[in-house]
């Protein structure tokens, strides 16, 4: 087996949290297949609700498989699919750009707020969690900073290598084939690069584990059901929750480029990130931020890289999905917001300050909203990630031989 198990929900309460997920996502599907419409924010509502009950039901299912399945490779591609959901949305909105260009804007929305959620909010909240633990639950660890072990140097290296080359999209104005293939390409490689390699076992709890718990037959059985309903809940909530997500912009008098941004990733993030915490609060805060960190390297090199494929088989230029200025900024923004993250942990350690430096400047954002600002933060992330690795340029050596 490659998980430790902890069997803290009895059989009856995992099916019944299983059958709220399905009764949740229900009305969904029910609507879309009668083919019944929904004023918008009543459909961001529903169909909404569903994508969040598929990223429960995979979150179930992917943690559960682990335990046939063990590896830093087998963990990364199912880390992959619990995020298909974000995955989903953002390629509807690519694919939509190929023939309606209205959409082109939101594709690159959902992208950058997916990923700035990820440093902005999900590191440090799982930097108090761990310090919360330490401190009033007597769990072992820091009692100021998250350390990760030296094997999470792959993820942080190719996170910078896919950083870099990030830097150059700006410039271009817009998501090239090219791009898919580089950036296509770095996944790929991360994940020839951990084929075959170790990964500590993991404790599983809740849901997963009393499926774990299960005959072979009946959890693989019981995993591959999670997997297909997930699969077609997304299928089926996809298109009606964005549309829905522009729309209802549109009804409540909200920049709907801001709803798509953060309203959609705040929805498939969630579980992932309440995943991460819990692993902080039982002294696991280094797989905890395994989980972010192999969420955020799949979200800044493979789903940027689905975009132009998508724009292209919607109808789209081959050329690429191309970038007006607010896409532009939010690019940039969110490639210096990265390029610091990747210098925070060239340590191996995410601190206090470091954690509240993250937060506090992704907090600045909607203090100050205006599309000139988002280059000054973004100058502002540069700066202080060039002074930290400068700081600590002992550690670069280290990182590089990740490769």
């Amino acid at each position: 087996m490659g998980a430790e198990i902890e069997t803290t929900v009895t059989g009856r309460g995992a099916g019944a949290r299983i059958a709220l997920a399905v009764a949740v996502a229900a009305p969904a599907v029910i609507m879309r297949l009668a083919g019944v419409e929904l004023a918008p924010v009543a459909a961001v509502a529903v169909f909404g609700g569903a994508v969040l009950a598929s990223v429960a039901l995979l979150m179930w299912a992917s943690e559960a498989a682990r335990v046939d399945i063990s590896g830093s490779l087998a963990l990364a591609i199912l880390a992959l699919m619990a995020i298909l959901p974000e995955y989903a949305v953002d390629i509807f909105f690519a694919y939509t750009a190929g023939h309606d260009p209205a959409y082109a804007a939101y594709a690159t929305a959902n992208m950058t707020g997916a990923n700035r959620l990820l440093i902005g909010v999900a590191w440090p909240l799982l930097v108090v969690f761990a310090i919360v633990a330490v401190r009033r639950r007597g769990v072992r660890g820091e009692r100021n900073a998250v350390t990760l072990q030296a094997h999470r140097r792959t993820e942080i290296v190719f996170l910078a290598v896919s950083t870099i080359y990030a830097l150059v999209l700006p410039l271009t104005g817009r998501l090239a084939w090219y791009d898919a293939l580089v950036l296509g390409g770095l996944f790929a490689a991360y994940l020839w690069r951990i084929r075959g390699k170790g990964e500590a076992e993991e404790e599983l709890a809740g849901v997963a584990a009393t499926i774990a718990v299960q005959p072979t037959t009946r959890r693989r059985g019981l995993v591959a059901a999670l997997f297909v309903a997930a699969g077609m809940i997304i299928l089926v909530a996809t298109e009606p929750f964005g549309d829905a997500l522009v729309g209802a912009g549109a009804d409540l008098g909200i920049d709907e480029f801001l709803l798509v941004q953060w309203l959609a990733p705040i929805a498939s993030e969630a579980p992932e990130v309440i995943v991460a915490i819990t692993f902080a609060l039982r002294g696991r805060a280094d797989d905890g931020m395994g989980a972010l960190l192999a969420a955020k390297l799949n979200q800044w090199t493979l789903l940027i890289a689905c975009l132009p494929v998508a724009y292209y088989l919607g109808g789209g230029e081959f050329a690429g999905l191309p970038l007006d200025a607010r896409q532009t900024a939010e690019l940039v923004l969110t490639t210096a917001q990265t390029l610091l993250g990747v210098a925070v942990l060239t340590d191996l350690r995410l601190i206090r300050g470091e954690a509240a430096l993250l937060f506090g400047l992704f907090a600045v954002q909607f203090v100050l909203p205006a599309p000139n600002i988002r280059y000054v933060i973004a100058v502002a992330y540069t700066v202080l990630a060039i002074v930290l690795l400068i700081r600590q340029r002992r550690h670069v050596p280290e990182l590089i031989k990740s490769l």
